[in-house]
């Protein structure tokens, strides 16, 4: 790779930018707050890492809790003048800020690639997806309404008004740090509400290059705010923005065991809270379904940014009379994979994101073979050399794939969130359904089968808030997001739900006289 460096001044030290930009005055450093530039009151930066290589190109500033007061408070400042926006003003904004970040296309695939570790088509992708949500909710500003009924007493109507919340706060991952911010961004604009965003520790730039972009779409200044910080600080920096009286909406997506606390702490408080949390999903082939379609599926669903991604298929169920021929296949597929550098245009398969996965993933392998599962694919450890490619200073392990996993794996009851997929048999339809559900998670299930009255037995009694039938990932704009049981609460997303979660519902009731 042949990569013109830059310079990015982090206010300590040099940053050397590893790729060429298009805008270089998109890439910031700084919190974005009130449409200004911010350096922490903690006087601190921390890393920003490029997966791929191990090395630290970036840098950020490392707020800690006495930040937040200062951008929550710019943030209900400019709520006093946005909420009271027209829809109509709101939608045209939303569809200037949709075509800056399409113009922005090839800056910000490449910030991507260097901040997660993915491969750059799926860096476009990720924009493409994202972006979506964008377009989708400058149709939604426009369509708030609310209702009118005539009242059972007599004399009276009630109507309903929707209004916007007010400051919300959206707690972001590093597996789609684009995506997941224009998601939860692009609903609490459309619906009025001005947002504060707490990217990842691993991914905060790109959510700073979306703030600057939406500033110059013309929303006003405090609409779009950005805090960065370290993984160290962040519980309490999290905490705080979640406690601030004056927040009164958070999204947050990441696991269970955080998303309780986040629930736990905005539950306290009386605030809203949407949590897309932990899955643990499973994917179901019987033996009529179209293995084609199944495999395609699949390899799309799993191998997508190293298998890093909560809808992902975590347990695989294969009826036991096509279980060899699907093994077959699928490692069949799943060997063309390259893996590489994501900025290297020969690379399908990038490093995980985080270094720490990788002894998990390790660990993952190991408890499964140790209790008779087999490899058949990959070794299930580190990979430093790859074809030649030096791979040692980067976080990468090999697409792995083990059979005969058995349901008293760590595997079978942990998001595996890495590129090692386990495969289960099974025999009849009734004892995949309590298998598929024996777990305490509820995001995604996915079914392939041609029998359609299967079909609908398994939509309705497999317990997960999305299901694929006969299709792998169905996440798109227009369709609701979210999951049951450990995997959440509220919708992302959708027609009418996803920004009703920024919207108050009030009711008012009046008297008429029946006389002249």
């Amino acid at each position: 790779m042949s990569l013109q460096s830059d310079s990015m001044d982090s206010g300590t030290r040099q940053i050397r930018v590893p790729f060429e930009l298009f805008d270089k005055t998109l890439l910031h450093n700084e919190c974005y707050i009130d449409g200004e530039w911010y350096f922490s009151l903690s006087g601190n930066y921390f890393g920003v890492t490029d997966p791929g290589s191990g090395t630290e190109w970036g840098a950020c500033p490392d707020c800690i809790p006495e930040d937040v007061d200062n951008a929550v408070q710019k943030a209900h400042t400019a709520f006093q003048l946005y909420s009271r926006t027209n829809p109509r003003t709101r939608a045209q904004l939303l569809s200037r800020w949709y075509q800056l970040i399409l113009s922005a296309k090839d800056d910000l695939a490449k910030i991507l690639v260097y901040e997660t570790g993915k491969p750059l088509a799926e860096a476009y992708g990720e924009i493409e997806y994202g972006a979506s949500f964008t377009w989708w909710f400058s149709g939604e500003a426009d369509r708030i309404r609310g209702s009118t009924l005539v009242s059972a007493a007599k004399n009276r109507r009630t109507v309903t008004i929707k209004q916007p919340m007010g400051v919300a706060v959206a707690l972001v991952p590093w597996n789609f740090p684009l995506a997941l911010v224009l998601r939860k961004v692009s609903a609490a604009l459309a619906a009025g509400c001005t947002m504060v965003v707490k990217p990842s520790p691993e991914t905060p730039l790109t959510a700073l290059s979306l703030a600057d972009l939406a500033t110059r779409a013309g929303f006003p200044k405090g609409a779009f705010n950005v805090l960065t910080t370290s993984l160290e600080n962040t519980p309490a920096v999290a905490e705080s923005l979640c406690t601030h009286p004056l927040v009164k909406k958070v999204t947050f997506t990441g696991s269970t065991r955080v998303g309780k606390i986040v629930a736990r702490l905005c539950a306290e408080n009386l605030k809203k809270s949407t949590c897309e949390l932990g899955g643990n999903c499973p994917l179901i082939c019987f033996a009529d379904a179209d293995l084609d379609v199944a495999i395609d599926q699949l390899f799309a669903l799993k191998w997508r940014h190293a298998g890093q991604a909560c809808i992902t298929a975590n347990r695989v169920y294969v009826e036991r009379t096509i279980y060899e021929d699907f093994i077959e296949r699928i490692v069949q597929r799943t060997e063309s994979l390259v893996l590489g550098h994501g900025l290297d245009s020969a690379t399908t398969i990038g490093p995980v994101t985080v270094e720490r996965s990788l002894d998990r993933l390790e660990s993952l392998v190991s408890d499964a073979v140790s209790k008779g599962a087999k490899i058949v694919l990959g070794v299930g450890t580190r990979v430093r050399e790859n074809d030649g490619k030096d791979l040692s200073k980067g976080f990468f392990m090999k697409p792995t794939i083990l059979v005969d996993m058995t349901d008293d794996m760590t595997m079978t009851h942990e998001e595996v969130f890495g590129p090692v997929l386990g495969i289960y048999s099974f025999d009849t339809e009734e004892e995949i359904t309590r298998r598929a559900n024996a777990t305490p998670y509820g995001l995604a299930s996915y079914v392939f089968t041609d029998n359609t009255h299967r079909i609908w037995r398994m939509m309705e009694n497999l317990e997960a808030g999305m299901i694929g039938l006969n299709v792998g990932n169905s996440s798109a704009a227009e369709a609701p997001f979210g999951g049951m049981k450990d995997s959440g609460w509220g919708k992302e997303s959708g027609k009418d739900i996803a920004i009703d979660e920024y919207l108050v519902s009030k009711t008012c009731t009046m008297l008429i006289k029946d006389h002249y």
